[in-house]
């Protein structure tokens, strides 16, 4: 089990980046959550199998369909407790 932290920067609000992140994690069995920050950056905190982590980050430097992702700042992080995948509210 492994853990990352995300910050998602770009066109990632207003483009239903946090709805796709938390069905693209819930489809790969992985826990966490998905913020809006106030600088317009996405935010995510992801646990789970590292493999399934890696799809996970290759599938966000795309996004949902009207997303235009600029960078994706990845950091390691401690696996999470919880089971489910959360959309948080912005912060």
């Amino acid at each position: 089990m492994t853990a990352v932290h995300l910050t998602i920067s770009g066109r990632v609000q207003g483009v239903g980046y946090r709805n796709w992140t938390q069905q693209e994690a819930m489809r790969l069995g992985l826990s966490g959550w998905v913020r809006n920050r106030h600088d317009g950056s996405v935010e995510a905190q992801v646990s789970g199998p590292k493999e399934m982590i890696e799809q996970l980050l290759s599938a966000c430097r795309q996004g949902p369909p009207a997303a235009e992702v600029i960078n994706i700042q990845v950091t390691d992080s401690e696996p999470l407790t919880t089971v489910g995948f959360e959309v948080l509210a912005s912060v």
